[in-house]
């Protein structure tokens, strides 16, 4: 058995790089995270970090805006994974200045974990974030780092409590009237974090993932919004009313929301309407599919995961 590589988590207290670390130290690889003072002093975050080393992970001190630190950090490791939020995407190209310093990295995963942004035909506001990860794929690539993008889709704990209801963010789903964009029928694709975080972490040391984009597109987590709400009323065991939003209003209702609720509606244009997690074949020359690649991995499905609501 070859070594495992030792792995780097810039962003690991933020919403999926807790479970990249967990499924990181749990696999057996030597896990860092890269912690910045302020966050070890902050109570909530402070929690967080005392799970970390309970877990096995060594929490490293350092900044994104801090060369030096980063630097250090970085070459304590093979594999550098980042996390962060979309207000730091584009402050990435300090991570590959650091991995092009340091000259011992294997491979970079940048922040990605949602749609494939180089097949996208989102309209803001998620344009633009996604025209940033698509700047850091090509900073990356212009720098010759050996990269993997993972391509997450949804995630299912964000989207699934409230069945993708605009402007709703607690469960549970509704019983009654259910609000769909467009005709329902483009396939999105919704992915348990854990599993994200399993897939993410078996393609560190694979070859196969190496300079590819790893699509997380389980047959069984690909699903219309039709086919949904069908399975939705077979868990509750009554119809629902259907009201379908044509494109115009879904536009129209993007440009007159306020924020967040314009970047969740753009990103949900993109996907329930326009199809953009599933309009495309993976073609071996740029990508792979995660389930295909790593079929022991017991992934759930979105039909149990709704089994805790119905």
């Amino acid at each position: 058995m070859a070594e495992k590589s030792k792995v780097l988590i810039i962003g690991g207290t933020g919403y999926i790089g807790k479970f990249i670390l967990e499924a990181s130290a749990k696999a057996g690889h030597p896990t860092f995270a890269l912690v910045r003072e302020s966050t070890a002093s902050d109570p909530a975050k402070g929690k967080i970090l005392e799970g970390f080393k309970n877990s096995g992970v060594t929490v490293l001190h350092g900044d994104l805006y801090d060369h030096e630190s980063l630097v250090k950090a970085i070459k304590q490791v093979d594999v550098v994974i980042s996390t962060v939020g979309a207000l730091q995407l584009a402050d990435q190209v300090k991570i590959v200045a650091a991995i092009k310093e340091a000259g011992n990295v294997k491979r970079f995963f940048p922040s990605e974990f949602g749609n494939d942004v180089d097949r996208s035909n989102a309209v803001e506001p998620a344009k633009s974030i996604f025209a940033t990860k698509v700047q850091i794929r090509r900073a990356i690539e212009a720098e010759g780092v050996p990269y993997t993008y993972v391509s997450s889709n949804f995630f299912a704990g964000y989207f699934l409590p409230t069945l993708a209801q605009p402007g709703a963010f607690a469960p549970p789903p509704p019983k009654d009237k259910l609000i769909i964009l467009g005709d329902g029928n483009p396939k999105a694709v919704f992915n348990k974090e854990e599993d994200i975080a399993a897939y993410t972490i078996k393609a560190v040391d694979d070859p196969r993932t190496l300079n590819k984009i790893l699509y997380i597109r389980p047959s069984n987590n690909t699903i219309s919004f039709n086919d949904l709400a069908s399975l939705w009323e077979k868990k509750i065991n009554k119809t629902v009313e259907r009201v379908y939003v044509p494109e115009d209003q879904v536009l129209k209702n993007i440009q007159e929301s306020p924020v967040p609720v314009n970047i969740i509606l753009s990103i949900s244009h993109s996907v329930f309407v326009k199809g953009d997690q599933t309009n495309f074949e993976i073609e071996p020359s740029f990508g792979v599919e995660a389930s295909e690649l790593y079929p022991a991995v017991k992934y759930t499905t979105v039909d149990e995961y709704l089994n805790q609501f119905a």
